[in-house]
């Protein structure tokens, strides 16, 4: 399986079997898979998105919004919980304002779901954390 590594960039790949073992990146040594969202700008979104082989979540987000910021602790909790098994990610909207136009965000937090580098869905809002495991296993 390629992961690509939240550090360098480098394309891993790792064996299914080994996705719950703190898999190393071959380049620069750092966790490939860690527990917490990695945090993505427009410089390294798309090879993000584009070559991992797990679901990317992103939570498009800002600073000033207060949703958000009461969120952000269900999203880091839950990247904990699905590790190897969904790549959680933040993108700052107000410092990647093109990326966010990119993808149309017109509401923040907005929440978009990745497969193979394209987008399958997306939810608006912040969502408590047993609707946002629903929505998970549903996508």
């Amino acid at each position: 399986m390629e992961l690509v590594c939240p550090h360098c960039g480098a394309v891993n790949r790792v064996p299914a079997e080994r996705l719950n073992q703190h898999p190393k990146c071959g380049k620069c040594g750092a966790e490939v898979l860690p527990a917490q969202p990695v945090e993505l700008t427009a410089a390294s979104f798309d090879k993000f998105i584009a070559r991992n082989e797990l679901p990317v979540l992103v939570d498009f987000w800002a600073p000033w919004c207060g949703p958000c910021k009461q969120f952000a602790p269900i999203f880091a909790q839950l990247a904990g919980q699905y590790v190897g098994r969904v790549r959680f990610a933040k993108v700052n909207t107000e410092a990647e304002q093109q990326l966010a136009g990119r993808h149309g965000i017109r509401s923040i937090p907005t929440l978009a779901m990745f497969k193979g580098g394209r987008e399958v869905d997306r939810v608006a809002g912040a969502l408590p954390p047993q609707q946002l495991q629903a929505w998970l296993a549903r996508v």
